[in-house]
């Protein structure tokens, strides 16, 4: 069974920045695409973030510029850049992992950004 670790979440003041990891367990196969969603209190999960296992990058409007996802497939882990960090980023960040056509979650890891 795959599981995936996240690490990086935390309280931080606006303008700040964070990284988020996520790290797959068990897995020897190749993994495809990667992303990081979001989930606000009262709100639904929103796409963060993707990136494609050549690398091919897409962001949501509110976070383009800001953050930066990238991966390293010989660890098998997704990483989330957050820079200039505001209150409205303020959710718990979930990693997702696609192998073998099954996608998979983290736990979540919660991101809060004082004003």
């Amino acid at each position: 069974q795959v599981q995936l670790v996240e690490s990086g979440g935390g309280l931080v003041q606006a303008g700040g920045s964070l990284r988020l990891s996520c790290t797959a367990s068990r897995s020897i196969f190749a993994i495809g695409a990667m992303g990081w969603y979001r989930q606000a209190p009262g709100k639904q999960r929103e796409l963060v973030a993707s990136i494609s296992l050549v690398g091919i990058t897409s962001y949501a409007d509110s976070v383009q510029v800001r953050f930066t996802i990238s991966r390293d497939n010989a660890k098998k882990t997704v990483y989330l850049q957050m820079n200039s960090l505001k209150p409205e980023d303020t959710a718990v960040y979930y990693c997702n992992m696609v192998i073998r056509g099954v996608q998979y979650w983290g736990q979540g890891t919660q991101v809060t950004v004082s004003s």
